[in-house]
């Protein structure tokens, strides 16, 4: 019998991958929205742009689901954290390999793995990145340099993120800017 876990993994297309993503949230109110989309999109262009030595197809799977139980309109830091966790539980109910769901719950630092995934230093990059690009409620959008340098320096300043040097040079490769 095939999971959906099966299914849209099966999907070697990233416009169909997408659709069945969305069509999941239209049947049981995942969050999916722009965001989810620009974030997979940029992982996406990433590991091929660099030749990173990953599987496009999972991480680009991942994107567009370890955000699937984060609440948009929450504040609270507790909610915030555990989100990552709630949606790996959910995703293993769907038929995930343990592998995929931990690469989802490593998208933050919150659980302090010591042994992340690489695929995870990947998503970890594009969801800081895309959270920081993109308008919020509460204020507008960084510029891709604001977003970088917060990155560096704030938000994964003192971490291993093993793909940060390849992911400075592969934004401002797009921006025709020198890193």
């Amino acid at each position: 019998m095939e999971t959906f876990a099966d299914y849209i993994l099966g999907e070697k297309d990233y416009a169909k991958k997408m659709e069945i993503a969305y069509y999941l949230q239209k049947r049981t109110n995942i969050f999916f929205d722009n965001s989810v989309i620009l974030k997979a999109e940029i992982a996406r262009l990433f590991i091929e742009k660099m030749n990173l030595d990953v599987d496009s197809n999972l991480v680009v799977t991942a994107c567009l689901l370890y955000a699937c139980k984060k609440n948009i309109m929450s504040y609270d830091i507790e909610k915030i954290k555990k989100y990552a966790i709630d949606g790996a539980e959910y995703l293993e109910t769907l038929g995930f390999s343990k592998k995929f769901c931990k690469i989802c719950t490593e998208v933050n630092r919150y659980l302090g793995n010591e042994n992340r995934e690489k695929e995870s230093d990947i998503l970890e990059l594009v969801d800081n990145f895309g959270g920081l690009v993109l308008d919020r409620p509460e204020r507008k959008g960084y510029s891709i340099d604001e977003a970088m340098h917060v990155i560096e320096n704030r938000n994964l300043k003192n971490v291993n993120n093993r793909y940060l040097d390849k992911f400075k040079e592969f934004i401002y490769s797009k921006e025709g800017a020198v890193a």
